[in-house]
């Protein structure tokens, strides 16, 4: 069972910068997909970004394409994402997901197995 708790959340004005960190606490994190999926209020859970087991291939939401990258570290069981550009409608409880059985990059939350609790980001304007 793997455990995923997030960091890095906060309160930010647009156009400014965060880095979310998501650590996994189990021995299989460098063998399978992780993503990044978040849910405004009101609104339902939506991908934001998802990563290879290796790190080489990355998938994005158009809605964050070329603001955001995600990125692991294998030797320290940690994805990460970069937010630049916040905007007030990237305001949401952003959550860390792992697969336990693909090691492919996909944006669909049905293919994430383990999810970490969240963490929020409110982006003002």
């Amino acid at each position: 069972q793997e455990e995923l708790v997030e960091s890095g959340g906060g309160l930010v004005q647009a156009g400014d910068s965060l880095r979310l960190s998501c650590v996994a606490s189990g021995p299989a994190f460098s063998a399978y997909a992780m993503a990044w999926f978040r849910q405004a209020p009101g609104k339902d859970r939506e991908f934001v970004a998802a990563i290879s087991w290796s790190g080489d291939h990355t998938r994005y939401a158009d809605s964050v394409k070329d603001r955001f990258t995600i990125s692991r570290d294998n030797a320290e069981n940690t994805l990460f994402l970069s937010m630049n550009s916040l905007k007030p409608e990237d305001t949401a409880v952003y959550y860390c997901a792992q697969s336990k059985h693909s090691g492919s990059a996909n944006y669909q939350w049905s293919q994430y197995d383990y999810w970490g609790q969240g963490t929020q980001v409110t982006v003002s304007s």
